[in-house]
């Protein structure tokens, strides 16, 4: 019996090694930015979908190219604040605030003093 399964196994085994290993080692040395991109990627999906938008149409809004959108939502993107803003406006949603965010008042140098 488990010369016939390693028989099979090696009739059946392929042509090129996996790279699994690589792959998940890769996924822990950037998780602390692939979860906010992960994130990112759902919110823009679901926003997507409430207003009936195509990976094309919101490229158009962006003014960037469709395979660029795809590669931001399958969630492994490292983008950019200005990518994050384009996708902001295209959408018209916040992707890093929420409306509840506060932001700091500016003060006068003469006033620090």
């Amino acid at each position: 019996m488990k010369q016939k399964t390693l028989e099979f196994l090696e009739t059946h085994k392929s042509e090129t090694s996996s790279t699994w290993r690589k792959e998940a080692e890769w996924r822990r040395e950037n998780w602390s930015w692939l979860r906010h991109s992960q994130m990112i990627a759902v919110k823009v999906l679901l926003q997507m979908k409430l207003l009936g938008l195509t990976q094309k149409a919101l490229a158009d809004r962006m003014n960037c190219t469709q395979q660029y959108v795809s590669k931001i939502l399958k969630g492994r993107e490292n983008m950019s604040l200005d990518t994050l803003s384009k996708l902001e406006d295209a959408l018209g949603i916040n992707l890093i605030y929420d409306e509840q965010t506060t932001y700091p008042t500016i003060v006068a140098e003469e006033e620090l003093v």
